[in-house]
């Protein structure tokens, strides 16, 4: 009898301790999303009807031509994916090194060599919307973080159609129209193409087409296309020719 006495009171206790891991768990889950709301409190009139509700699509602010200057904004309203541009090169024998996401710099003083790292950002949710930005800072994470930063706030729409002479199926896979754009010495000219055909361009272009819901292109480049920040800012100047 006494052995089965103690046996109940330790399958009691197994069930007090069972309940008040589960009171604690649920105590953390309450906890974290509170933390959300308040890791980010808005200051422009912009970021505050967003947060409230007012405003729940990203188009809404895009053609009303609202400028964004909250990075949350973004956040809040849209699921995007990130990806560095390959801007920079290593060190190699002649001049022959890999291409690399981060452009260093060096600034001569008295006491000695300053370096700085620059970088170049892309996001987009594949659905029509990208961005590009770019950032510079004494170490590489936080000109990272200045990259992402600044194409959140430069984020454009970008028209997609069916507009192959050759294609008539239903699907935004193209450009509406054949369009042109220019940075500097570069210029870069899209040109609609049939679904199945894929991306036709430089290697770095495909980053932001992709990002911005494109399957399906031609193109023409022209200039020093070697210069890899003017092309993606020429690629992204023809993009903004799409929206009227």
């Amino acid at each position: 009898m006494a052995e089965k006495e103690k046996s109940l009171e330790e399958i009691s206790g197994e069930i007090l301790d069972e309940e008040r891991d589960k009171e604690l768990e649920e105590k953390e889950v309450s906890k974290k999303p509170e933390k959300k709301e308040i890791s980010w409190i808005p200051k422009t009139k912009l970021g505050k009807e967003v947060k409230e509700g007012k405003i729940k699509d990203i188009d809404e602010i895009l053609d009303n031509k609202k400028r964004i200057l909250e990075e949350q904004i973004v956040d809040s309203l849209m699921n995007i994916k990130t990806d560095l541009i390959s801007i920079g090169q290593s060190k190699g024998k002649f001049g022959g090194g890999k291409r690399r996401a981060w452009r260093q710099t060096q600034r001569k003083t008295k006491e000695g060599n300053i370096p700085t790292f620059s970088t170049m950002a892309v996001i987009g949710d594949e659905n029509g919307h990208v961005g590009i930005g770019t950032g510079r800072a004494k170490e590489t994470l936080p000109a990272r973080d200045k990259a992402i930063r600044k194409a959140k706030l430069n984020i454009i729409k970008v028209m997609r159609e069916c507009s192959a002479f050759d294609c008539s199926c239903t699907e935004p896979h193209t450009i509406p129209f054949k369009v042109t754009g220019k940075s500097g010495s570069v210029s870069v000219t899209l040109i609609p193409a049939p679904q199945g055909t894929g991306l036709v361009v430089a290697n770095e272009l495909k980053k932001v087409l992709k990002f911005a819901g494109i399957k399906d292109v031609y193109s023409k480049t022209f200039g020093k296309k070697r210069t890899t920040f003017n092309m993606i800012k020429a690629c992204v100047d023809a993009l903004k020719k799409t929206t009227k």
